[in-house]
């Protein structure tokens, strides 16, 4: 089956494994902003938010972070947020310093696009990932996936969260 996503309201299709609820979370490795490679089983054991979005240069990318930075505090220790997309870790690393991002784990994917291939994110003809969240439990299951249907707009962040309180009670 293929997956569509609007970008500025045109379709795109998104490349990639669609990831599906109940699934197994496949593994992938990410690059942080000292370029070192960070495997997604470093956070086994942890609830996980993956929160995915183009580019942080974006007003829309930049207010998902601040969010996701904002709940990490409220949600505690139990809890990772991954964000992900395919900036260079030196722009990443600049946008945590400027924006105060400090809880949440900003990742590359500029490499190989694993996360984005193995999850279903890759906007073709545009080497970045569409938008969307995914939470994944302790165990390595997937719990809630959304693929935001237009990339300029913001995901669902209380539908997310409340799968993710869920999972800590």
């Amino acid at each position: 089956m293929e997956y569509q996503v609007t970008f500025g309201g045109k379709e795109v299709r998104l490349l990639g494994r669609h990831c599906e609820v109940g699934e197994k979370a496949p593994s992938f490795t990410l690059v942080d902003g000292s370029l070192g490679c960070v495997p997604s089983d470093r956070f086994y054991g942890k609830v996980r938010i993956y929160s995915v979005f183009p580019s942080v240069d974006t007003p829309v990318c930049s207010l998902q972070n601040v969010r996701f930075n904002r709940e990490a505090v409220q949600l505690g220790d139990e809890v990772v947020v991954l964000s992900i997309s395919v900036d260079l870790p030196f722009a990443q690393k600049r946008f945590c310093a400027a924006e105060g991002i400090d809880r949440v784990h900003v990742l590359s994917d500029y490499r190989e696009l694993d996360f984005g291939l193995k999850y279903g994110f890759v906007l073709e003809g545009f080497r970045l990932l569409a938008r969307g969240v995914v939470v994944v439990d302790r165990d390595d299951t997937v719990r809630y996936v959304e693929y935001v249907p237009e990339v300029s707009h913001e995901p669902d962040y209380e539908q997310a969260l409340h799968v993710v309180r869920g999972l800590v009670r």
